[in-house]
């Protein structure tokens, strides 16, 4: 009886120890995947985050933490990246960990996480908006910002305050108790984030904030960019765009006034190749982009062998719509392509001022010969030996008409009178194929 009674209860130890392994495994196995945003925050970023929140949900993680670190960026795509987040399961919680700086673009991106934690030294806010030259953006820009960021806030569930928000991007508003009066950006310290809701907790690191969290023993898996979306991300800058479109397009231009095909031509097709390889990486150029591109460019190549022009400007158009398209932005490629074109101007002004000389590609349109009486060629006989011998009108001058001059017709003018037929004339001036006579008088 009592050998039963043991053999039960190690029957029962081991048959509850079997049931608790499917809970232990479940806590072990949960996944959260560390994704950072460092730097500027551009198209190419985004590209970046969709596969990482495609990889997360493909593998029911629990949780997503973006390392923020960043100065800002571009707000479309910030904006973008933001509707990104929004749109992620709900089994899945997004964190922003802001373990340094996520100021500008990087604040509109933080406030769509569910849950915020900041390290002591980090900060939050600075979200003016400015131009492509630097200056504030106008009116209408400057109000739809501060509306997004507004919306940024009341984006989760956390009932942050929008004021805050608004005031990060509009420094009209007056927060002199943040170091904000009037006229200057709101930005908030971990400390004064999480006195005002727009921080869950101040953590040392990032094994603290998931335990804030309430995300224990999980996985922690860590994605980081490919070579090939890192370097998607520096040729998708707006800043970088109209770099290499004007290398190409000045490349191209020194390769028609170099014999054969050298490093100019070369410079100039690798900068197209980066420009396609970047943008299509990053999701923004399909492969209609680029068999547009290579059409245009036959086209363009195929007029220096068929007279015309017209294969030449269709291929010019097929061209430039490929790169508008091709973009992630209509209109930043439209101003991009525009100073692309215009250096690439200046840079055949400059080539023809100072190596007209040594132009090859002109030199087949341009004909250089000339016809000089140096090298014995004549528009016509200049007949000097006419000087000064007589004849006679044969017919009225008005004062052109024919003479005879020893017994030869010749074509001539008055000197400026009238004469008359038969009158006896002299030549006084021959001047290439005019022959000047005057009236004797007897």
């Amino acid at each position: 009886m009592k050998r039963t009674r043991v053999f039960s209860g190690l029957l029962l130890m081991i048959l509850s120890f079997v049931l608790m392994i499917p809970s232990i495994s479940a806590v072990a196995n949960d996944k959260v995947y560390h994704v950072p945003i460092k730097d500027n925050i551009e198209k190419g970023l985004l590209a970046f985050m969709e596969r990482a929140f495609e990889e997360a949900k493909d593998q029911n993680a629990k949780a997503i933490v973006l390392d923020i670190h960043t100065p800002g960026g571009f707000t479309d795509a910030a904006e973008d990246i933001g509707m990104l987040l929004d749109n992620a399961p709900e089994s899945m919680k997004v964190i922003a960990f802001i373990n340094s700086k996520a100021h500008s673009a990087g604040a509109f991106i933080a406030l769509h996480a569910d849950e915020i934690y900041m390290t002591k030294s980090a900060t939050i806010g600075s979200a003016g908006i400015i131009d492509n030259a630097g200056n504030a953006a106008d009116e209408k820009a400057q109000s739809a910002w501060w509306a997004q960021m507004e919306a940024a806030a009341k984006s989760s569930d956390k009932d942050r305050d929008p004021q805050y928000a608004i005031a990060m991007a509009d420094k009209s508003k007056n927060f002199p108790e943040y170091r904000a009066p009037a006229g200057e950006f709101l930005t908030l310290t971990a400390d004064e984030a999480l006195e005002v809701g727009y921080s869950e907790g101040t953590v040392a690191n990032l094994e603290e904030a998931l335990v804030k969290a309430g995300i224990h023993n999980a996985e922690i898996i860590n994605i980081e960019p490919t070579f090939a979306e890192q370097v998607a991300r520096i040729i998708t800058n707006p800043i970088i765009v109209p770099i290499l479109l004007s290398i190409a397009s000045l490349g191209l231009v020194l390769e028609l006034y170099s014999p054969g095909f050298g490093l100019p031509g070369t410079m100039g097709l690798t900068s197209l190749g980066l420009f396609f390889y970047g943008h299509t990486i990053a999701g923004f150029a399909g492969y209609e982009t680029i068999v547009l591109f290579i059409v245009g460019l036959a086209l363009v190549v195929a007029e220096f062998f068929v007279p015309g022009g017209i294969v030449g400007l269709i291929g010019g158009a097929l061209i430039i719509i490929s790169l508008l398209f091709a973009g992630a932005d209509v209109v930043h490629m439209a101003y991009s392509i525009l100073i692309a074109m215009f250096i690439a101007v200046i840079g055949m002004v400059i080539i023809m001022k100072f190596f007209g000389k040594r132009l090859h590609f002109f030199s087949k349109l341009v004909l250089k010969d000339a016809t000089s009486t140096d090298e014995g060629y004549v528009s016509n006989v200049n007949r000097m030996e006419l000087i000064g011998k007589t004849g006679v009108a044969m017919t009225a001058l008005r004062p052109a008409g024919v003479v005879m001059i020893e017994n030869e017709r010749i074509d001539a003018v008055s000197e400026g009178s009238f004469i008359d037929v038969a009158s006896k004339v002299k030549i006084i001036k021959v001047e290439g194929s005019r022959i000047v006579v005057r009236e004797i008088k007897e």
